[in-house]
């Protein structure tokens, strides 16, 4: 066959650059990781299981024929021999078992079991008569599997730290050379960083970071176990969080992008009102913090379209009336219309300030004048916050608070028994602009830092601070008499096991801390000013880094003698900043 070499050579210099665009898209690495201990086995006798230790051994990744490293699992008719292995940290992505050579050349049945808990790794999935047990609804965690007689295979796509192995089959010993865990995340550096005088508050921030860089996967999901899904509303956390720790990154647009493809106007984004708000302030701190034009004028049209539509689900004396989808504030709220009513006029005074700016930014007037109008109407509306954290803290936010002196001590005596782990973040905002920063920061260590104190190692859906204090530890058997906070714990959609522990929303503090200890925020679009007012309160000092479109700014603040704060800034030549 005769083949034309110039189309063939175009042919594949065409291949060439499709496959070098995938592979600068796809920032997604995989790396191995080995247990870190052995939590439980269903026995120590040594009957059932031999050499265990050796799983807690590193492994090149090949099965060898005479490799002498391997432990055995028997299982008779009255024993199932289980293992339960703690990869040291929470991971997304699944676990490669390797089979080591053994007498009889038949694959072997077993069963997997992944948990973000050490109870959940122990339980079976929700078969409708323990209501509090997980479920593999948006990713499996809970399965039979088969064993090759000699090789390694990869199971699970799913958020854990634990998983428990049973050898189901009970007429042979399985020889297992071992099982490591195969994390799967985003291939980037943290660029921002913060460190102060006080440790506990070092790794909240940490840990927040680490909690969203999960959630990056192709798209930016709210939970890596349960709800891998892109919601328009939970997202704004960790946009925030993303801008203040990595910079401008793909999966940001992209999500932001979904939302609009899966949401026409005059649709709701997720089916919920708010929701679409939401998405509109984030296009706004997007923009904000990236300077990305071009993006923001590809979306022009959907924001104003958008913005056309909140404007007629405003009453003529300002008072929002959005409707047509769930009015929703967060879950601890959604039972109460009152407070969903207040929180939604302060969240809609945040959209179309929003909208005013984009307008501005992108030159179009009626935008920009459609949007300082409603401003104008929505500003007027007195609304009652009902004692509600949640509501008060948009009240303030929006800047519609009639006393936000009141409002804000309100928020300090509601304390963090009020807070939920998504709007914990507005809470934390609205007690720094009445200028409580030490007050926060106490919030922060005691709230975000409970579930470091009960092994977390990214941050939860949910938690109730009460319920902390009476529970056990997420990395060991609970002991009798304490409280088991993942298996017994939740409402709605994150009723016990179900519950997720690693959902971005709950990254609040990483931006708090970088936003108001070192005090670094821009005021133009793209980071060109920025402002740095730092808020040491009772620390020693505190510095870090922050990512902007030219590069890293480093700031550095200490406390001299006298209390007073003395600070160093070292900024890219194109961003203008203002010391305060």
């Amino acid at each position: 066959m005769h083949i034309n070499l110039h189309k063939a050579l175009l042919l594949l210099a065409a291949i060439a650059t499709s496959m070098a665009i995938n592979a600068s898209t796809d920032e997604i690495k995989e790396s191995y990781i080995s247990p870190t201990r052995i939590v439980w086995m269903s026995d120590n006798s040594g009957e059932f299981i031999k050499g265990a230790d050796n799983l807690l051994k590193l492994f090149c990744g090949q099965v060898a024929v005479a490799d002498p490293v391997s432990t055995e699992l028997r299982s008779t008719d009255n024993h199932t021999a289980s293992i339960l292995l703690d990869f040291g940290k929470e991971i997304h992505g699944g676990i490669e078992i390797s089979s080591a050579i053994r007498d009889i050349q038949k694959q072997v049945k077993i069963h997997l079991c992944f948990g973000e808990s050490v109870t959940e790794a122990l339980s079976s999935v929700a078969d409708g008569k323990n209501p509090y047990n997980a479920t593999n609804e948006h990713s499996l965690r809970d399965f039979d599997a088969f064993m090759p007689w000699l090789g390694s295979v990869r199971f699970g796509n799913t958020g854990f730290r634990f998983v428990r192995i049973d050898l189901l089959d009970t007429d042979m010993t399985y020889t297992l050379r071992h099982i490591r865990a195969i994390a799967r995340e985003r291939d980037i550096p943290y660029l921002g960083s913060f460190e102060c005088s006080d440790k506990r508050l070092n790794e909240i921030w940490q840990t927040g970071a680490y909690t969203v860089k999960l959630n990056m996967q192709e798209y930016l999901w709210d939970g890596i176990k349960r709800d891998r899904l892109v919601w328009a509303g939970d997202m704004n956390p960790e946009v925030m969080a993303i801008n203040t720790v990595f910079g401008a990154n793909e999966v940001v647009n992209k999500s932001l992008d979904f939302s609009v493809d899966d949401t026409p106007l005059p649709g709701w984004m997720n089916g919920m009102c708010p929701y679409s708000l939401w998405w509109l302030i984030n296009q706004w701190q997007v923009y904000l913090y990236q300077g990305n034009k071009e993006y923001l004028e590809k979306n022009h049209e959907y924001i104003k379209g958008l913005v056309k539509q909140i404007s007629k689900s405003i009453k003529p004396d300002g008072t929002e009336a959005l409707y047509g989808g769930t009015r929703f504030l967060d879950w601890p709220t959604s039972e109460n219309p009152e407070v969903i009513h207040s929180g939604l006029q302060g969240l809609t005074v945040l959209a179309m300030n929003a909208a005013a700016e984009i307008g501005k930014s992108l030159g179009d007037k009626e935008l920009e004048e459609l949007a300082k109008g409603d401003l104008k109407r929505l500003r007027k509306v007195k609304v009652d916050g009902y004692g509600n954290s949640q509501a008060i803290s948009m009240k303030v936010l929006a800047g519609i608070s009639q006393d936000e002196k009141k409002d804000v001590q309100k928020l300090l005596d509601n304390g963090v028994e009020a807070f939920s782990t998504f709007f914990g973040y507005y809470m934390l905002e609205a007690i720094a602009k009445g200028g409580k920063y030490e007050e926060g920061m106490e919030m922060i260590s005691k709230y975000w830092g409970a579930m470091l104190d009960l092994g977390a190692t990214t941050f939860w859906e949910e938690l109730v601070y009460t319920d902390a204090l009476k529970a056990g530890r997420i990395d060991e058997i609970v002991p009798e008499g304490k409280f088991d906070i993942h298996a017994h714990t939740g409402k709605y959609c994150y009723i016990g096991l179900r519950h997720s522990l690693c959902h971005g929303w709950s990254a609040g503090p990483t931006i708090w801390l970088t936003r108001h200890v070192l005090g670094i925020y821009p005021t133009e679009p793209g980071c060109k000013t920025l402002v740095v007012e730092p808020h040491l309160g009772n620390l020693e000092y505190a510095k870090g880094t922050f990512p902007t479109p030219y590069g890293v700014v480093t700031v550095s603040h200490t406390k001299n003698k006298d209390g007073k704060v003395i600070s160093k800034i070292d900024s890219p030549k194109q961003i203008t900043v203002i010391l305060k």
